[in-house]
């Protein structure tokens, strides 16, 4: 199938997609840097890097207290190229440009709200060039950005789960793969292609339940049927 040649789901290993041009290496191709912290969270610190052709990476640091939990195992430090698509590519770099490459003030300094992690969003172009941080803005745009990319990266750490409760656990993956279809639908996860070869692992392996095999097809659908 075309997804498992396009994606290469592996920590460590490279993504896919398109590379590039010459020229947009020699001048540099423009790229938006999203990091987030929290430290009681997992994991406790991650960046996203998505480049104006698609293509990027990601890393990500696993919390203090990310240690074996109730499942057995917790996480690791994950790092892997990714692929971003339209429509949040467009978006995404459109927000940047619309927001002066973020060269401005971005907090809400006059507003107490709960701390929810520290999100930092910078853009590097030809164009321009900008960075601001904030736990929260009064900008819709802005705090819509933070949440798509955090999407994202909630994505990739199912896709680390999954690949693991498919080694070692496979009569987690059930309520697992619920859990992602219910993310994907409130779009707390996104770009579903980058983990698409382990779901495809799952839906072609007959040791894994029926339901649980039927739910890694449908996720996998969903996302194909929007290219």
């Amino acid at each position: 199938m075309m997804l498992v040649t396009a994606f290469v789901f592996a920590l460590l290993l490279p993504g896919g997609g398109s590379p590039a041009s010459a020229a947009d290496k020699t001048l540099g191709s423009p790229e938006i840097r999203f990091s987030f912290e929290h430290p009681q969270l997992d994991p406790a610190a991650y960046t996203l890097v998505v480049r104006e052709d698609g293509s990027g990476h990601y890393r990500s640091t696993p919390g203090p207290n990310s240690g074996p939990g109730v499942d057995g195992y917790g996480s690791a430090p994950s790092e892997r190229d990714i692929i971003i698509r339209d429509p949040l590519l467009a978006n995404i770099f459109q927000t940047a440009r619309s927001h002066r490459y973020f060269a401005m003030d971005c907090e809400a300094t006059d507003t107490r709200i709960a701390f929810t992690g520290k999100k930092t969003v910078a853009y590097a172009g030809s164009d321009g060039n900008g960075q601001c941080s904030y736990n929260w803005s009064h900008d819709k745009e802005l705090n819509q950005l933070a949440d798509n990319f955090m999407a994202v990266a909630y994505t990739l750490y199912e896709g680390n789960r999954l690949a693991l409760e498919h080694t070692h656990n496979r009569l987690s993956l059930d309520a697992e793969l619920a859990a992602l279809q219910d993310a994907v639908k409130d779009r707390r996860a996104m770009e579903i292609e980058n983990i698409a070869p382990v779901l495809e692992a799952i839906a072609s392996d007959p040791a894994v339940m029926n339901r649980a095999r039927n739910r890694a097809r449908a996720l996998l659908n969903s996302e194909t049927g929007k290219h």
